[in-house]
């Protein structure tokens, strides 16, 4: 998993990160009283093999490649599951979707997009987000939502390595 000194944008054993994050997802599940169907896990360890955000057909042609049907409904219903759950985030600006690394904790992301390789990256937002509380305030209004996303380069793309 990426460390704390780390992120998804540098080399690192990407592995160990999808592992816990299928790990966590099963236990949820298990905890909440909620079917992680084959589809559903599977649509879960296609969003976990990387870090880049995938859009709804490109997760719908590798489960019809397993056999898992190719109407889109079977993918929709899957991702609109992993959402609804907090395993998964749907990246707006890409309109697609990638796996939560941080299933289960409370947190509030903000999603650092890269513009060439759309890896993404899920950034503590936590004083941002207060920031635009308290400058909304003064304004008359109460914030109940925020999604909060940047585009820019990761390292890798922005000098040229490969990641």
């Amino acid at each position: 998993m990426a460390t704390k000194d780390s992120s998804p944008f540098d080399r690192h054993d990407h592995d160990h990160c999808a592992s816990h994050v299928l790990d966590r997802a099963v236990a949820l599940a298990s905890e909440r009283g909620v079917r992680l169907t084959p589809v559903r896990k599977r649509t879960l360890e296609i969003l976990a093999e990387s870090h880049r955000a995938m859009g709804a057909y490109d997760v719908l042609e590798r489960l019809a490649a397993e056999g898992f049907g190719n109407q889109p409904p079977v993918a929709y219903r899957a991702l609109e599951f992993l959402e609804e759950q907090g395993l998964a985030h749907r990246i707006r600006r890409l309109n697609a979707f990638t796996a939560c690394m941080h299933p289960g904790e409370t947190h509030s992301p903000a999603f650092l997009i890269c513009e060439s390789c759309h890896a993404v990256a899920e950034a503590p937002a936590t004083e941002v987000l207060d920031a635009l509380g308290r400058a909304a305030k003064p304004l008359g209004f109460a914030i109940k939502h925020s999604h909060l996303e940047a585009t820019g380069l990761c390292h890798a793309c922005e000098t040229g390595a490969v990641a």
